[in-house]
């Protein structure tokens, strides 16, 4: 029975590890950041214009993170994940301020337009979940690893759809996690492949030309 016991709470500390590894790992500002960098392959001119990626990514990613840990190391929010849904709702508006700056920003240096389709797509999506989080903790991790593995798909062809598995690999994790339920990790990872994903599709066939 004790022999039992142990491997039982063995699997479980390897489960409860996997999870966590995979919410950090794949947590939404480093997919959204590798995604922003990508984002100008469908022109010519890449990899050289990668640098417009990264300067998007700057303001999408990288500066809302750095508010986000001052913020935690403040005591203002919780964690660096938001687990408190009362908490989201301001965290991501922060971030779209950030976002509309970057766009000032990218307009201003004449960025190629397949990498504003992308920060545009992110917008919408950061848009949707600000609205939702005041009533429902609809998971942001599940957004972004379905709409960034969709969109690779589209972007590089369909050898590469088994980044797709990554979407329900990161859904589980966070109801391993506890962070969400199962229909919030569904509706997120719906959200992001479909809506933002599609969004991303129809900005970047009318902008980039």
């Amino acid at each position: 029975m004790e022999q039992g016991v142990a491997v039982s709470s063995g699997t479980i500390r390897i489960k409860n590890r996997t999870a966590r590894w995979l919410t950090e790992v794949l947590q939404p500002p480093v997919v959204v950041s590798l995604q922003l960098l990508l984002s100008p392959l469908p022109e010519a001119g890449f990899p050289r214009s990668i640098g417009y990626g990264a300067l998007a990514a700057l303001f999408v990613c990288v500066l809302p993170l750095v508010v986000l840990l001052v913020l935690v190391r403040l005591g203002k929010v919780t964690d660096h994940h938001v687990s408190d849904r009362k908490q989201r709702a301001p965290v991501l508006l922060m971030a779209l301020g950030c976002i509309a700056v970057g766009l000032l920003v990218l307009n201003a240096v004449d960025t190629p337009p397949s990498v504003v389709a992308m920060v545009l797509a992110v917008v919408g999506g950061v848009a949707v979940l600000a609205a939702v989080s005041p009533f429902w903790k609809m998971s942001g991790h599940a957004a972004a690893m379905s709409c960034a593995a969709v969109v690779y798909v589209l972007m590089l062809g369909p050898a590469w759809a088994p980044l797709l598995l990554l979407a329900p690999a990161v859904s589980w994790s966070r109801v391993v996690l506890r962070a969400h339920s199962l229909a919030q990790v569904v509706a997120g990872s719906l959200f992001g492949g479909v809506v933002m994903a599609g969004m991303w599709w129809l900005l970047q066939g009318w902008l980039v030309r």
